[in-house]
């Protein structure tokens, strides 16, 4: 082992002692916060047992639908990690230096976000048991003909390129040190094309299956992604705002406004993809068209996603007009609008408004109407309530750091004083 290499693997560890005493101390509303978030996983997990103990029977899936709300909040959350591409890209290919300042939030953003959705994934397996079947060179992944073995595989490395990324800035950062470029650019890079196949990957999971004539569109790729680089960077103005209300973080209004804008351009790409689609389908009038009309009509009396998604398309327009024009989406009262207008109405079309119509009617013309029931919800608000502690952890550390407040020198000072 190098020099350098033993040096860098000592500081990091005083680094981390450092910080959980970081973590364990703060004010009366940081543990409160805390001890709801914690409270919240407590119930899911409790409502999480009897799911483990007897299987999916206890939720409101059956054979007719297979996917319910687990799988359709893993494919919202894979889009949200994604969306830090929209920071990445001005901050480091354009050099935009108030989006720079706060990339390394962002990214562990979509690490608290790759988290949670790769947590979805195991509540929704009916053999937890046999998890250890997804982890590469020990389980039987089946790769590469499998592409639930393609998307562990990009997960991962997504994840822990969100992970790598900002805790070197920071660790250099804390120490006082220049990051080494020509480490740390490469990786930088590489996450680029890698937030663009995590959501790419997800998108041939659906359209990968011809039975399920909803899902198997080529557009849907393109939908996916066009609708991540929405409802992502939707989430992290939101968190951003709240940031630097509550803490020593600046966050400038030029950084969110960029944001606002690039986030312009995909809602019109989303609302266009989405035309697209439902052209071909009215248009061509196929036994296809069965699916659809269930979402946006009703389908033989059973209509319960009809007032959802119509909704959720209506948020989606409403969110496109106020961040079209820059009068709007420059001021922050109808920026925040749009962003919550967003973030509900991609959840609804890209969660329930995707996933359940592809089972309806099924094979057999059988129409089964979902809805989840208390301890999917439960479950859920668990999972949910996990990647928001860990997002809270890691700003407890990111944010001193990155402020100038929690310094090695301004330690050592405070040490000999």
């Amino acid at each position: 082992m190098s020099q350098s290499l033993r040096e860098t693997l000592k500081e990091t560890w005083r680094f981390y002692r450092k910080t959980l005493r970081l973590v364990l101390t703060g004010s009366k509303e940081y543990y409160l916060w805390c001890f709801l978030l914690l409270s919240i996983m407590i119930v899911g997990f409790l409502c999480y047992l009897p799911q483990l103990q007897k299987g999916l029977i206890t939720t409101n899936m059956k054979d007719q639908v297979v996917w319910g709300l687990y799988i359709s909040n893993f494919t919202y959350l894979v889009g949200v990690a994604a969306a830090a591409v929209l920071l990445v890209v001005p901050a480091y290919i354009y050099q935009f230096g108030p989006i720079k300042e706060i990339v390394v939030l962002g990214e562990l953003f979509a690490a608290s976000s790759i988290i949670m959705a790769l947590l979805f994934v195991i509540v929704d397996l009916g053999r937890v048991d046999r998890f250890w079947h997804m982890l590469p060179w020990i389980g039987k992944m089946n790769f590469p003909s499998s592409l639930l073995a393609w998307d562990v595989i990009v997960l991962n490395v997504y994840l822990l390129l969100n992970l790598i990324i900002p805790i070197y800035l920071l660790v250099k950062t804390y120490y006082g040190k220049e990051p080494n470029k020509k480490f740390i650019v490469p990786l930088i890079l590489f996450s680029i094309p890698m937030a663009v196949t995590i959501h790419t990957v997800t998108a041939f999971l659906y359209n990968g299956l011809p039975a399920r004539p909803f899902w198997n569109a080529s557009i849907l790729a393109p939908r996916f992604l066009a609708s991540a680089f929405c409802s992502g960077p939707a989430i992290i103005i939101i968190v951003f705002q709240i940031l630097r209300e509550y803490t020593f973080i600046k966050v400038e209004d030029r950084a969110l406004f960029k944001i606002a804008e690039l986030m312009a351009y995909a809602m019109f790409l989303n609302l266009f993809f989405l035309i697209s689609e439902m052209f071909k389908e009215y248009y061509s009038n196929t036994v296809h068209i069965a699916s659809l009309k269930y979402l946006y009509e009703g389908l033989h009396g059973h209509n319960l996603l009809v007032p959802w998604i119509w909704v959720g398309t209506l948020m989606n327009l409403i969110a496109f007009i106020l961040f079209l024009f820059p009068i709007t989406r420059q001021r922050l009262s109808t920026l925040n609008i749009g962003c919550i207008l967003i973030i509900a109405g991609v959840w609804i079309e890209k969660g329930p408004g995707l996933v359940i119509p592809g089972f309806v009617p099924d094979p057999l013309g059988e129409i089964y109407e979902y809805i989840p029931n208390f301890r999917e919800l439960f479950i859920s608000f668990g999972i949910w309530a996990t990647g928001f502690l860990i997002f809270t952890i890691l700003m407890k550390v990111a944010i001193p750091i990155a402020s100038g407040e929690f310094s090695h020198s301004r330690y050592e000072k405070e040490k000999m004083s």
